[in-house]
């Protein structure tokens, strides 16, 4: 702490000592002033609050009307049409009733505090008319957004195959991430103009558009984009006045394509190992830290020179790991199996001494003790056959009836 010296004649300012915070002491002669302190600049951070989702429509415009007849049977407990394999070839033709404008109509809902929620078919559709008070989510699927198999991303369940006509919910048993676009106006920016339409619902990876027959393939990178895109541009238009026909994509047959979703697989596992990996075991698999095999040549080595334990062995995990890193964890499990097998040894050795001593075959015998003792103690009749009688009188001495 600075000290401050009252002298008559002198006056002694002490800036560079004091901080800013603090007072700026000056002496004059038998008086000291204090001045104000230097004001302090307060940044201000504002945080906006996240809006409420916006109603698409509005709800006195909204008629409950009975769905359009798909199939042959209605079914009244799920509202539906069903037995129907194609799609509604005139609603097909009809033009959307709405479309979703995601930097205007996103927003907050009931469901941002469920977590698992699923995502509003009719948001997506540009229809929905609850807005903030939806069940359901009102913005665009995230990569952490993942679902189960069965169901999509609206929460509607899938089957074991594709309709004849690849429409509908989708299958289960192929992760599809393609859609097909058909009945396109062709124009010179034509790819342009499906990139900049369909890269509104998520990061796409790959887009092929064949011209001449007026048809594009739009793969995103994410499952539940895909899903979301195909209900958010049916039945809408690009540039002109097409009404676009949207479908599942089947397998393309190419070998090429077929390795990339092969890679893509791989990648995603890979990645999914890693992230349950420590980062510097991963870094020292693939060979990012430069450290890392110096250090691995030191630490494999146990102190033998010229000897590398190789991976098998360094990174093996158990109770008799030469690695002290893969053995944590499994020293209690060791030492309660070495007392469980002490404490049976030692139960045996007492059942051994509680059975009398064997005893010994008796000289000169066939059979043993225990064999001995079996026979006397089984009390077996056995029948004497009477020994026939003989004959007495004359003719004992005739052993035959011939002269």
């Amino acid at each position: 702490m600075a000290e401050v010296v009252n002298r008559p004649d002198t006056a002694v300012n002490l800036p560079e000592m004091a901080s800013e915070d603090s007072l700026a002491l000056t002496t004059t002669k038998n008086t000291t002033e204090v001045t104000a302190p230097a004001e302090k600049k307060v940044k201000k951070i504002i945080r906006r609050k996240k809006r409420p989702a916006r109603a698409q429509v509005d709800p006195a415009t909204v008629k409950s009307e009975p769905p359009a007849q798909t199939g042959t049977t209605f079914n009244i407990w799920y509202n539906k049409w069903a037995g129907g394999d194609k799609e509604d070839s005139a609603m097909s033709q009809t033009h959307a009733k709405g479309r979703c404008n995601i930097a205007l109509d996103s927003g907050y809902t009931k469901a941002d505090g469920h977590p698992g929620a699923f995502f509003c078919l009719y948001f997506a559709r540009g229809v929905c008319h609850k807005g903030q008070d939806c069940d359901y989510l009102h913005r665009l699927p995230g990569p952490y957004d993942i679902f189960p198999q069965n169901v999509d991303c609206f929460g509607r369940d899938k089957f074991s195959d594709y309709r004849d006509d690849m429409g509908g919910v989708g299958s289960f048993s192929r992760q599809n991430r393609t859609i097909y676009v058909g009945r396109i106006h062709v124009s010179d920016d034509i790819e342009e103009i499906v990139a900049r339409h369909f890269a509104e619902w998520g990061p796409i990876e790959r887009i092929r558009v064949l011209s001449n027959r007026g048809i594009a393939f739009v793969t995103y990178r994410d499952l539940a984009n895909a899903e979301f895109a195909k209900e958010a541009m049916a039945w809408q238009s690009l540039e002109g006045n097409e009404i676009l026909n949207l479908r599942w994509s089947l397998p393309d047959p190419n070998p090429m394509a077929q390795k990339r979703e092969a890679r893509r697989i791989e990648e995603q596992a890979a990645e999914a190992i890693r992230k349950a990996l420590p980062a510097e075991f991963v870094a020292e698999i693939e060979g990012k830290d430069p450290e890392a095999r110096k250090r691995r040549k030191i630490e494999s080595g146990y102190g033998l020179e010229g000897y590398e334990a190789p991976d098998e062995v360094h990174f093996a995990r158990g109770p008799n790991a030469v690695n002290p890193r893969g053995r944590e964890g499994f020293e209690l499990e060791h030492e309660q199996r070495l007392m469980l097998e002490a404490a049976e040894q030692e139960m045996m050795q007492e059942q051994q001494y509680d059975q009398p001593p064997p005893q010994q075959q008796q000289q000169g015998g066939i059979f043993s003790s225990s064999t001995l003792a079996a026979l006397q103690g089984a009390q077996v009749a056995v029948a004497s056959t009477p020994a026939p009688k003989t004959s007495t009188g004359p003719l004992v001495a005739y052993d035959s009836d011939s002269d």
